[in-house]
C-alpha cells in the first residue's frame, strides 16, 4: 500500500497504461457506489477523501496555471485526449485542475450525477450548458418563473447573439408544457427545483417524462434547494447551481456547477467545440479549495435554513400575515414537495412575504433591519444572516410588468432566505417587534 502511495504522488508517466487503467476503474467504481446513494450526505461522504501532499487531512491546493510531463510524447497523447484528469494527466487550469476536480466529484456525489464541472459563477453554469445544447436557431421551453438574470439572458441576449428563442410556460400546467416542446425542434426544458422568487415547486418526474418523450434534455436550477430536492435522481439530465448561495454559506464567493453525463461535461471541454473550453469562466483554485471544505456541513446547516424557515411560515401565518412557503399545506405545491423532497430535509430556508405594496415591504424590511436586527436587507441567500429583498425591483428587477404578474410576482412581495444566527426563538422576537411598530405607527417615515 505504501509503494502504491508513492507511485500516485509520483510525477506520472504516459507510459504505465495499465496501472493507470485500474486507478481510474477504481475511480469509476466509487463514483459509481456514491451516485447510487438516495441521501446527498450519504453520497458526499463516500467520495474518495482527497489528503494533502504532505499527508494532511485536507487536501493541498494546486494553483498551477500550467502543468509538467516527464516526457515529450506524453503532452501529444494529452492534447489528443488519449491521457487526460481522470488519469491525473493535466495540461492547463482553464482545461481541468486537480483541486476544481476535486470539488466537481463532490457535486457530482451531491447531485448524483456522473460528473460535474465548476465554474466561476452560477451564470456562467447556466449559460454554458445551454450554449452547448443549443445552437442557432435552437429553440428552448423555460418556467415564466425564473431568476431575473436567467430571465433577462433567454429574452433578450440569446435571441440577438445567437438566434436561440424560448417559449416561456406555467410550469404547473404539464398540458401546456407538452404542448410547447415540439420534438424535433425544442432542445431544453428549463426550470427551478424551487422558482425565484415566488417557490413554485417543479415537478421533476412528470416533466422529464414530457420532455424524454419527445426526446428533451431537462436542465434544473437547483440553487434554491440542494439537499432538499435531487432532480438527477428524480429523472433531470443536467442539475445547474449558483454555488455562490447555500453551498458557499458565507456569502463570500461566486462560483457555479454544471452536474450531468460524463459525455456532456466532456463535449463543453472539447478543444474546438466546448463552451467551457472557449468561453473560458474557470473556478480560481483557491476558491474551489474553500467550497469543499464547505460542503461536508451542507446538509447541517440546510437542516437548520429548513426547520427555521418552517417555524417562522407557520408563526406569520397565524398573525394573519399572506405567507408563501411550500412546507405550509396551503401551498399549492405542498403534496408535490413531500413527495419529491429528500428525508429529513425540510422544505427549503427561503420564504416569501407578500406586503402587497413595495411601500409596506420596505417599510418592514427596515425595521427588521434598523431597529430590531432581525435581518439584512440584501440580494442574495443561503448566508447564516437572514437576507430580505423586495424582489420586483430587486433580483427580478429585469422582468416588465406583464413578466413579473404572470410569475406572480406582486409589488410587495419579500423574500426572505432565512438564517441561523443566534437562537430561534431571539430572531423570532425581533420579528414580532417590528411587526408590532410597523402596525403601530402605519404614518411613520419610510427612513429612520
Amino acid at each position: 500500500m505504501a509503494d502504491a502511495t508513492v507511485i500516485v504522488n509520483k510525477k506520472r508517466s504516459g507510459s504505465s497504461d495499465e496501472q493507470w487503467d485500474q486507478i481510474a476503474g477504481a475511480k469509476k467504481q466509487l463514483l459509481n457506489k456514491a451516485g447510487h446513494v438516495e441521501d446527498p450526505a450519504a453520497a458526499l461522504a463516500n467520495v474518495r477523501h482527497e489528503f494533502g501532499e504532505h499527508g494532511g487531512v485536507n487536501m493541498s491546493i494546486e494553483a498551477s496555471a500550467t502543468f509538467t510531463v516527464m516526457e515529450p510524447e506524453t503532452m501529444g497523447r494529452m492534447f489528443s485526449g488519449e491521457l487526460g484528469p481522470d488519469r491525473d494527466f493535466f495540461i492547463y487550469s482553464r482545461h481541468f485542475n486537480p483541486t476544481v476536480l476535486n470539488l466537481g466529484r463532490l457535486m457530482a456525489a451531491l447531485e448524483g450525477t456522473e460528473a460535474a464541472y465548476c465554474t466561476a459563477s452560477g451564470m456562467s453554469a447556466i449559460s454554458s450548458v445551454l450554449l452547448q445544447l443549443c445552437s442557432t436557431g435552437g429553440h428552448i421551453v423555460a418556467s415564466n418563473t425564473l431568476y431575473g438574470g436567467t430571465h433577462a439572458l433567454l429574452t433578450h441576449f440569446f435571441p440577438r447573439a445567437c438566434g436561440i428563442t424560448t417559449s416561456f410556460v406555467d410550469i404547473r400546467d404539464l398540458e401546456v408544457v407538452r404542448r410547447e416542446v415540439v420534438e424535433g425542434k425544442t432542445k431544453v426544458l428549463y426550470f427551478e427545483s424551487m422558482s425565484n422568487p415566488t417557490l413554485t415547486v417543479g415537478n421533476v418526474p412528470e416533466l422529464c417524462r414530457i420532455a424524454h418523450d419527445k426526446g428533451v434534455t431537462v436542465v434544473v436550477d437547483n440553487t434554491f434547494a440542494p439537499m432538499v430536492v435531487s432532480p438527477a435522481r428524480l429523472g433531470a439530465d443536467v442539475v445547474v447551481h449558483s454555488i455562490s448561495k447555500y453551498i458557499s454559506g458565507g456569502a463570500d464567493i461566486i462560483a457555479g456547477a454544471v452536474c450531468g453525463p460524463a459525455s456532456l461535461v466532456n463535449s463543453m471541454m472539447d478543444l474546438h467545440q466546448g463552451s467551457l473550453m472557449l468561453l473560458g469562466p474557470t473556478m480560481n483554485p483557491k476558491v474551489a479549495f474553500e467550497l469543499s471544505e464547505r460542503l461536508p456541513h451542507l446538509g447541517l446547516r440546510m437542516k437548520e435554513h429548513c426547520n427555521r424557515a418552517l417555524v417562522y411560515a407557520t408563526r406569520m401565518k397565524k398573525l394573519g400575515l399572506k405567507v408563501v412557503y411550500p412546507g405550509l399545506e396551503d401551498h399549492p405545491d405542498h403534496t408535490l414537495i413531500k413527495s419529491i423532497a429528500n428525508k429529513d430535509y425540510g422544505y427549503g430556508g427561503i420564504l416569501c412575504l407578500d406586503m402587497e405594496t413595495e411601500e409596506r415591504a420596505s417599510r418592514l424590511m427596515n425595521l427588521l433591519q434598523n431597529c430590531t436586527q432581525f435581518g439584512l436587507m440584501a440580494v442574495s441567500l443561503g448566508y447564516y444572516e437572514t437576507l430580505m429583498s423586495c424582489s420586483g425591483s430587486s433580483t427580478s428587477s429585469e422582468m416588465n410588468e406583464e413578466e413579473k404578474q404572470l410569475a406572480g410576482i406582486s409589488p410587495g412581495l419579500i423574500r426572505m432566505s432565512i438564517g441561523y444566527t443566534g437562537t430561534l426563538e431571539q430572531k423570532w422576537t425581533q420579528f414580532e417587534k417590528a411587526l408590532t411598530r410597523m402596525q403601530q405607527d402605519k404614518t411613520a417615515p419610510i427612513s429612520i
